[in-house]
């Protein structure tokens, strides 16, 4: 069923095989709708064969029927696209050529190929497309190079044009440009006129020397510096910025105008802070080369390569980003509003000490379990040898994605969702024959297995994929309550303590780790809301909720008829034979009448689609994407302050042994005053020392530990931290 079933005034013919016309002897057939593989049809023969799921492919379709001159109405209407949407296709196949409609530049972003390409340069396309768009291009070289010398020129007599090209025709460039797709290129190298700390001076006095810890491990680890300004040129400087802002819980860019700028300045290795329009100045600049992709993905992997994050447990969780402006965009959920609003989601990967793996920004309610099979692949890329244990709640819960991990070999592990309350309190105690004690509280584990088949849609018997899953039941002794884990762990030899301990250590992992992000750093800023068009234009189909609502109405008005028969007595004449138009019988045919409409309603609702585009609708304004290049920037700031907060609270624990009051040493040390010199070889900061001898000692063995590293910036300064009185 598609959206010409739900317009009543579509023109869209449809015979009995299915044909849906479009004008011009064109037609489609769409047996499983139109984001699936289809067949176009010409004056009755097949043309192609058409695989609809493939935005590129779709694109690509559009705009070759509209050159052929198809009823346009027609055409949006069977591939559930708006008018606007074609409009936008055909645009970006004049403005950008066939590159344009593969890659989905937007004309209205910019008119630049170049810039084009640097949008969308960590956008590649993955999977069968790219596949075949390679063996396209490799096939037209091989006949390029076959072909003989002298060419014969080809004439076609056919029935004359019944429309006008404005542009090249689509099949015929089509094949050039497979032939000759350049690959994206990132912006080269930009030039760096301003080093870090380049000014030489004595001793002078900062409020903000405390977060130079930060920065020695960020220099030394991931070379921050180097890598920044070979990406970003003098764009480093608003990097450094970002770093305080992480550091010092600064909300945003704005807020900076608080901060004392020379103190603050000096510490960052700026000389002084800018004023915020400066800073804003950096920020476009920065965000102009359309670099966060191959940064955060450079940054993810050095991470996992280095060691600096685990690779036995990954755990998953989306998290909202609130949109407050005005324009439409898509909504995820609020968790502890418990209902939908504007915005996005985060889906962040962390390992078992809640350190920041990856992340990635969707569109309004965010696929978890796309997200989930995604960092399968990714991990396996990694070649980390065993693959990362994927560990999330229950919105990844699904027989067909749980078959789809097995097929992948991505070993998972997460809550059973609906699991049957009554068959876990029938379990006898005595069965619960395994324990784990975490976090002050003891758990009873008892396990099972659950033999789970899986009959891909449109697939027989024969194709049933049939695999098993371990259910651990977890008893928690202190409040008494049972719940279900399912695992797949593919064949690690995990024992039921191993499964149930990965799963509770959730919160510790993941949910707190937001929890402190939000507290503690400026997690949600959003520098910018630049917006464009997005390609999700579907909604949830608004006739299917008015439906819902008669059928609930009808219902409770069938309700009252049949309590209002309950209570009544039969009418009968003087005679004794029923009266005809006495209440029971008005009663009965009003009940007849309501199960009539109700049966009429549920088979309307049921032959409707369940989601529509925006463009058939009367009220059609298009859904905006929000642009996260900036917000990326940050938030890898973030991340990367994040994790190196996370190492400089593992070397306190050599040295300060109150595990309950670490992570509060820690802030301490960073919100520290100070002092900071800089010479032609060294960078040195001393850090006011702390009041409480056991505190003070551990922020002096931090910063030996610190200076053991041997950090040292571009332009050959190395750099320096210790605790002492003033020097002043």
């Amino acid at each position: 069923m598609t959206q010409i079933d739900f317009l009543a005034d579509s023109d869209v013919a449809q015979d009995g095989s299915g044909l849906l016309a479009l004008g011009r002897g064109y037609a489609l057939r769409l047996p499983r709708g139109p984001r699936a593989p289809g067949d176009l049809y010409h004056r009755g023969s097949l043309s192609k064969r058409v695989n609809l799921h493939d935005k590129a492919e779709r694109r690509l379709l559009a705009v070759e029927l509209m050159q052929h001159g198809v009823n346009q109405t027609r055409l949006a209407e069977a591939l559930q696209l708006s008018r606007q949407t074609l409009h936008n296709y055909r645009e970006s196949y004049r403005e950008f050529g066939v590159h344009g409609l593969l890659h989905g530049y937007s004309p209205g972003r910019s008119k630049s190929a170049e810039r084009q390409r640097h949008l969308h340069v960590h956008q590649r396309r993955p999977g069968t497309k790219a596949r075949e768009l390679e063996a396209l291009r490799r096939a037209k070289r091989e006949r390029a190079q076959a072909a003989a010398p002298e060419q014969v020129a080809l004439t076609w007599e056919g029935e004359p044009a019944v429309y006008v090209l404005e542009e090249p025709a689509i099949e015929t460039t089509l094949g050039a440009a497979l032939a000759t797709a350049p690959e994206a290129t990132a912006p080269g190298p930009a030039p760096v006129s301003v080093l870090p700390y380049a000014q030489a001076h004595g001793w002078e006095a900062s409020r903000y020397a405390g977060v130079f810890p930060l920065l020695l491990v960020l220099v030394s680890q991931w070379q921050w510096l180097a890598r920044l300004m070979g990406m970003f040129g003098d764009g480093w400087r608003l990097f450094m910025a970002f770093v305080l802002m992480a550091g010092r819980n600064l909300r945003s860019l704005e807020q900076l105008k608080h901060v004392r700028a020379p103190e603050a300045g000096r510490v960052l290795g700026l000389g002084c802070l800018p004023s915020v329009d400066t800073l804003w100045g950096w920020f476009h600049e920065v965000a102009k080369r359309q670099l966060a992709g191959p940064l955060l993905a450079a940054f993810f992997r050095d991470q996992i390569q280095h060691g600096q994050v685990g690779g036995q447990w990954w755990y998953t969780d989306g998290h909202l980003l609130p949109y407050t402006g005005g324009h439409k965009v898509h909504y995820a959920y609020h968790t502890q509003r418990r209902m939908p609003t504007p915005g996005q989601t985060n889906l962040v990967t962390c390992d078992e000490r809640g350190r920041i793996v990856c992340f990635a920004i969707q569109e309004g309610k965010g696929d978890l379990r796309a997200r989930i099979l995604a960092l399968g692949a990714y991990a396996r890329e990694q070649a980390l040898g065993l693959p990362p244990v994927q560990i999330f709640d229950r919105e990844g819960t699904g027989l067909a994605f749980f078959a789809a991990l097995v097929a992948q070999q991505t070993p998972f592990i997460t809550w059973e969702k609906d699991a049957d309350a009554a068959h876990l309190r029938a379990l006898a105690e005595y069965d619960f024959t395994a324990s784990v004690h975490l976090n002050g509280t003891d758990y009873r584990l008892l396990e099972e297995t659950r033999a789970c088949v899986h009959v891909p849609e449109g697939k027989g018997k024969d194709a049933a994929q049939r695999f098993d899953l371990r259910r651990v039941v977890v008893w928690n002794l202190r409040t008494n309550h049972r719940a279900s884990v399912l695992c797949w762990d593919g064949q690690r030899g995990l024992s039921s303590a191993d499964i149930a301990a990965a799963m509770l250590q959730r919160w510790g992992a993941s949910e707190n780790t937001f929890k402190h992000l939000k507290e503690r750093h400026p997690y949600h800023y959003h520098p910018g809301f630049a917006l464009s068009e997005s390609e999700r234009q579907d909604i949830a189909n608004p006739e299917i909720k008015a439906l819902e609502q008669i059928i609930q109405r009808t219902k409770r008005q069938l309700g009252r008829f049949y309590k209002q028969l309950a209570k009544s007595k039969p009418s009968t004449n003087k005679d004794g034979t029923p009266r005809a138009n006495g209440k029971s019988q008005r009663l009965a045919t009003a009940i007849a009448e309501q199960e009539a409409e109700l049966k009429r309603l549920g088979t309307k609702k049921a032959q409707l689609p369940e989601r529509i585009d925006v463009g058939g609708l009367s009220d059609y304004r298009s859904f905006q994407a929000i642009d996260n290049e900036g917000k990326n920037l940050f938030d890898f700031v973030t991340a990367a302050v994040w994790n190196a907060r996370r190492q400089l609270i593992d070397w306190l624990a050599e040295s300060y042994a109150k595990d309950s009051d670490r992570v509060d040493l820690l802030y301490a040390i960073l919100n520290c005053h100070g002092w900071i010199r800089s010479d032609d070889q060294w960078v040195v900061v001393r850090l006011e020392p702390l009041q409480q001898p056991a505190r003070r000692y551990a922020q002096e063995q931090l910063c030996r530990k610190l200076n053991g590293l041997g950090a040292k910036i571009p332009g050959g300064k190395w750099l320096r931290i210790e605790v002492g009185d003033s020097p002043l």
